[in-house]
């Protein structure tokens, strides 16, 4: 499923589920939303890039979680810190990304919505559609596809013994 924050010709407001990544906010289209969950166990992916952190099982259903801290280039949590699980659905599946709070469902103007500052770092412009402007702070709206695509595949053994790819 592809975000879907309006253009600013719509007239319609944008729902956005919010949520802060070390002293950022964020909001991602609420439609893409799944669920949020506490923190889950998570098993280890060996190999892996230092994004993804691990796997959790959520109801049977394998889910990578990616935390949003090193995907954004921020600095580590602290161990005292226990991240969120924001469930997304995304083409290939449900993500999990790790947030450090969750915060409210917003409804936003489309006339409010602004391109990208231009002082954002290149490696994290791609991820952001554009931002609002909050009474106190800007609220960066992420683009879902963008923000889990970390172009990383791994081999995948089928049962007739071949390898094919498949992202995580």
């Amino acid at each position: 499923m592809a975000t879907t924050v309006k253009s600013t010709t719509d007239s319609e407001n944008v729902q956005l589920a919010t949520f802060i990544v070390g002293k950022f906010l964020f909001g991602i289209d609420v439609l893409n939303v799944q669920e949020v969950l506490r923190f889950q166990r998570m098993t280890k992916v060996p190999l892996a890039p230092p994004v993804i952190v691990g796997l959790i099982n959520l109801r049977g259903q394998i889910v990578p979680a990616l935390d949003m801290r090193r995907r954004l280039f921020l600095d580590p949590r602290t161990a005292e810190e226990t991240p969120m699980n924001l469930v997304v659905r995304t083409e290939d599946g449900a993500v999990s990304l790790l947030v450090d709070e969750i915060g409210d469902v917003l409804e936003l103007k489309p006339s409010a919505f602004e391109n990208t500052p231009a002082n954002v770092s290149a490696n994290v412009r791609e991820m952001i559609r554009g931002v609002y402007k909050l009474k106190n702070r800007l609220l960066f709206v992420l683009e879902t596809e963008k923000t889990v695509d970390i172009g990383w595949s791994v081999p995948v053994l089928k049962s007739s013994g071949q390898h094919i790819e498949a992202h995580p």
